[in-house]
């Protein structure tokens, strides 16, 4: 099956070293990091937004280094939860901060291990050099050595919309040349990811969807895809339906998009996309989640309620970066038959964000 040749006609969104940084915050790329004085520091506002701390952010990285921006990201999403919901670009952007500060240089970028909102930084530092390389074709099998974690590969996914310019198919074609199966699907999260999730908050990123094939094909592009990259596609096609249901203020929208699941040609791909919903109601609301486990239990399917809390525990997991988060954090909060799926899911995946 040939896959859609999907071009949304423009090219790598902008470093956010050069574009995203608050007024009077350094813009300069250095080798090191400066230091700043405390003082010279922005005022944190009341409620963050996604424009206002990635601006806060981009420009600690830039003043004093990207660990110091992480560490302070990490401490921000713990005292507001709900910060969660929207990090994973923002620690994409400090990733591409640091190439940039460090010219290049994936190791020096890499020395801030931090895996906080998903690996969002890991997977900054991997989508920016990927664009810098010469040939990024022959590069994605390598850039993650040696230890080719699935975070770094996912990283690498999102990096080929970049230098694709987001040709899903010219994507997926770099993916294919990983040689083992798990790789290709990490690869394939990330340009799936980077397809219907942009920017969580972004118009652009509907503006890439063809709203004539929509109409016909509420799923497109999906069925088109080869099977090895249809479960990641089903799995980032509730972003779709959530961003056009507006669920910020129609709540009802989770479970709108589970029985909108359901309308995936085969089981294995309705349970792809009920997995995606879940995730997605985690992520969305990560400061609440007894009232996400209980959109999941809303469904009169049991084996769409597992699913869909099964991708609740994935996103847990991968949003506090421990296999076993959720076993020890999330089941505890659930009762009834919500602690139990949670605990037959748990610990659930560990690269699928």
């Amino acid at each position: 099956m040939a896959t859609t040749p999907w071009s949304g006609g423009a090219g790598p969104a902008p470093s956010a070293g050069a574009a995203l940084v608050t007024a009077g915050a350094p813009t300069g790329s250095a080798a090191a990091p400066s230091t700043a004085s405390p003082s010279a520091a922005p005022t944190v506002p009341a409620v963050w937004t996604l424009s206002t701390l990635r601006a806060y952010l981009v420009a600690e990285a830039t003043a004093k280094d990207p660990g110091v921006a992480l560490a302070d990201l990490e401490q921000i999403t713990v005292k507001s939860p709900y910060v969660d919901g929207f990090c994973h670009p923002i620690a994409h952007d400090i990733g591409h901060t640091a190439l940039t500060m460090y010219h290049g240089d994936v190791a020096r970028a890499m020395s801030f291990p931090n895996d906080v909102c998903g690996s969002g930084y890991l997977h900054g530092v991997v989508e920016e050099k990927l664009q810098e390389m010469p040939n990024p074709a022959t590069a994605v099998t390598t850039l993650c050595s040696p230890k080719q974690t699935g975070a770094c590969i996912h990283g690498i996914g999102h990096g080929t919309m970049f230098v694709s310019h987001l040709d899903v198919a010219a994507a997926e074609k770099m993916c294919d040349r990983f040689p083992k199966g798990y790789q290709v699907t990490a690869c394939s999260e990330g340009i799936f990811m980077q397809l219907f999730e942009p920017d969580e908050t972004d118009p652009a990123a509907l503006a890439k969807l063809p709203k004539d094939k929509l109409a016909v094909e509420p799923q497109y592009p999906c069925a088109e895809q080869p099977p090895v990259h249809q479960s990641a596609c089903y799995f980032y096609a509730p972003i779709y339906f959530l961003q056009t249901h507006d669920y910020a203020a129609h709540p009802e929208a989770f479970v709108q998009g589970l029985a909108w699941c359901l309308k995936a040609p085969t089981s294995a791909r309705r349970s792809d996309c009920s997995r995606g919903m879940g995730s997605r109601t985690m992520k969305y609301n990560i400061d609440r989640p007894v009232w996400a486990a209980e959109q999941c239990q809303k469904v009169p399917s049991a084996w769409q309620q597992q699913d869909c809390t099964a991708g609740m525990v994935s996103y847990w997991n991968v949003n506090y970066g421990d296999a076993n988060a959720a076993r020890t954090s999330l089941c505890p909060k659930l009762s009834g038959e919500a602690n139990k799926n949670c605990r037959r899911s748990a610990a659930g995946s560990s690269s699928a964000d």
